[in-house]
């Protein structure tokens, strides 16, 4: 029996042993995944990650603001409608072909224009209109503000004087306003958008109108209209003027999209503003202030064109002068005294120039001698004998030895000798006419054949210089 007895308790040990082992070991494994499952906690982030809204890299959702143009014939480029819609049309290759052939013509524009042409575009795009517009002073009066045409159509824009007048621009002895650089663009401007809101928002109908007349393009729509004939600009009865008037500007404006393309080098034209206006409180003569101001003096010409005798009378009461010179012109005129300001001047009274032109009388006395009678007296110094009678307030013939008569003779200015220039490479009518101090409209009129480009070589007659 006591040998049973402690075999059964060596077994219950045992049976306890095993126990404790196995929990001890289930103790361990338990304590060493928990211990690896914390180290790969520790060693791996979490998959399980909070959703958020998907964001644009910052070269995607921040957009640059375009860059404005350093050059305003790329600026004008960015702005033109007119081109849509214009497929192949002989009428519009027939122009570009002559602006291609004769590629001076847009260049020396472009010079002239210079100094205009940042002004009118960023006038047009105020308005929203197509920049091809900034082209029209080019088929106009290629950029020159001294242009004056056989209808009496004056200035960048040709405004004929009715035209002119209608859109307030004064004309007087001393000045036209139909010359003025600032107010016949504006006027132009409105005339334009008038004409595009009559042709029910068409621009070549408005184009066409503002050469021809509203009257002429709206008789030729009611005349197709009649005859159930389109009524688009194409298809109208137009004046050739006309016909040839919006083919041209559209042609101008695809090779000043492409210059290269067509051999025609225009020059950069800064995108920046050329002038500023400078107010002024009196009558000033134009030459003394640009020698103030340190201006050429054609330039400050070229700018104030509207004041006929160079001078500031019957206009605004502002020059427009380069923007570089602007600040020191202000500051000039405000430090001079009274009497220095009067020395900016006008020299003399201003005349209308036709009335310059009139032949200058100067009084003469002659002693009637015994047998004198008016004819023979107003045939020996070549005047009428009325006008001998309305000097002398003479009613009748009779005439008394001694008595004084007043003679009121005629003097003809001395005529200048004009001389001939041969024309050089590069040369253009505003290049001549600076040259020899004469305005344009005169060089024109002594060359009826050389409005349209020169040509080396080619003859020019001009007045000797002043």
């Amino acid at each position: 029996m006591s040998s049973f007895k402690g075999n059964s308790i060596n077994s219950d040990a045992l049976t306890r042993l095993v126990k404790a082992i196995a929990v001890a070991v289930s103790a361990t494994l338990a304590g060493c995944q928990s211990m690896d499952h914390s180290a790969q906690t520790a060693e791996r982030p979490s998959l399980k990650v909070a959703k958020r809204t998907p964001q644009q890299p910052l070269w995607l959702s921040e957009k640059p603001s375009p860059v404005a143009p350093q050059d305003v014939w790329e600026r004008m480029r960015q702005g033109f409608k007119l081109q849509d819609g214009q497929n192949v049309n002989p009428r519009i290759e027939q122009q570009r072909l002559w602006f291609a052939s004769n590629p001076s013509f847009l260049e020396n524009a472009g010079e002239r224009g210079s100094l205009y042409i940042h002004y009118i575009v960023e006038r047009l795009e105020e308005r929203n209109m197509p920049l091809e517009l900034a082209l029209l002073p080019a088929i106009e009066s290629a950029y020159n503000p001294m242009a004056y045409s056989h209808a009496n159509a004056v200035g960048l824009w040709q405004f004929i004087p009715s035209t002119g007048r209608y859109f307030n621009l004064r004309q007087t002895r001393a000045y036209d306003g139909r010359r003025d650089i600032t107010a016949s663009t504006l006027a132009a401007l409105n005339y334009l958008n008038r004409l595009h809101d009559m042709f029910n928002g068409d621009w070549l109908l408005a184009l066409a109108a503002y050469n021809a007349g509203e009257g002429t393009v709206s008789r030729a729509i009611e005349r197709n209209e009649k005859l159930g004939l389109p009524t688009d600009y194409w298809n109208l009865p137009l004046p050739q003027e006309t016909k040839d008037y919006v083919p041209k500007l559209l042609a101008l404006s695809q090779v000043v999209l492409a210059p290269e393309a067509y051999g025609i080098n225009l020059n950069p034209i800064a995108n920046e503003p050329y002038f500023e206006m400078v107010e002024i409180k009196q009558s000033m003569d134009l030459s003394r202030v640009a020698a103030l101001a340190e201006i050429d003096e054609d330039e400050m010409f070229q700018l104030n064109p509207a004041y006929k005798q160079r001078a500031t009378i019957d206009g605004p009461q502002h020059l427009l002068v380069p923007t570089s010179k602007a600040q020191l012109l202000t500051a000039s005129l405000s430090n001079l005294k009274p009497e220095e300001l009067v020395s900016l001047r006008p020299k003399k009274p201003v005349f209308d120039n036709i009335a310059s032109t009139q032949p200058a009388r100067l009084n003469r006395k002659y002693r009637v001698k015994s047998g004198d009678n008016l004819t023979l007296i107003a045939k020996a110094n070549k005047v009428d004998v009325k006008d001998l009678q309305h000097w002398n307030k003479l009613s009748g013939n009779n005439l008394k030895a001694g008595q004084i008569l007043v003679m009121q003779d005629t003097r003809k200015p001395t005529a200048k000798k004009p001389t001939q220039y041969k024309v050089k490479k590069g040369d253009s009518l505003y290049i001549v006419a600076k040259r020899f101090n004469v305005e344009m409209q005169h060089l024109k009129r002594w060359n009826p054949s050389s409005a349209k480009a020169l040509k080396p070589g080619q003859m020019l007659t001009v007045s000797s210089p002043r």
